[in-house]
């Protein structure tokens, strides 16, 4: 199973912010749309994300004060993405090694979409259970 199986089924709609938004307003969009991150865009261009994580980090070492900074100063902005044929097992291993939980879905340079670790276990689990009945029905007919 690959990325385009994820996003198939999951859709390609991505929340995106300006680096100008400020992180209270990023965090009012996670709370609304039940969402872990966001795509810091300009231009189509992706330069950076900003996840719950971030937005914790920069509350703890700054106060409730630092809600009210932009993203740019607290997003991640070497983000590690990945393409439609990524595989369920590649996503894992940098998801993991990275310890990050969203990756944007690059193609032919434009942001199609993002996959985060529940979409990818979700997609893992069912991975497992069709190979486990395809297992039993081999075993059960065989």
């Amino acid at each position: 199973m690959n990325v385009a199986a994820i996003l198939k089924a999951k859709g390609t709609d991505v929340s995106s912010v300006s680096q100008d938004t400020t992180l209270r307003e990023v965090a009012v969009l996670l709370t609304e749309r039940r969402i872990g991150a966001v795509v810091v865009l300009q231009d189509g261009k992706v330069l950076g994300i900003v996840s719950e994580r971030d937005i914790v980090k920069a509350v703890a070492s700054g106060g409730g004060g630092a809600l009210d900074a932009p993203v740019r100063d607290v997003m991640t902005s070497r983000v590690v993405t990945c393409g439609l044929n990524d595989s369920v097992d590649e996503l894992m291993d940098s998801m993991t090694m990275g310890r990050f939980r969203h990756l944007p879905v690059i193609e032919k340079g434009e942001l199609i979409g993002i996959v985060s670790i529940g979409d990818v276990v979700k997609h893992r689990i069912a991975e497992t259970v069709m190979e486990t009945e395809a297992m039993r029905l081999y075993i059960a007919n065989g």
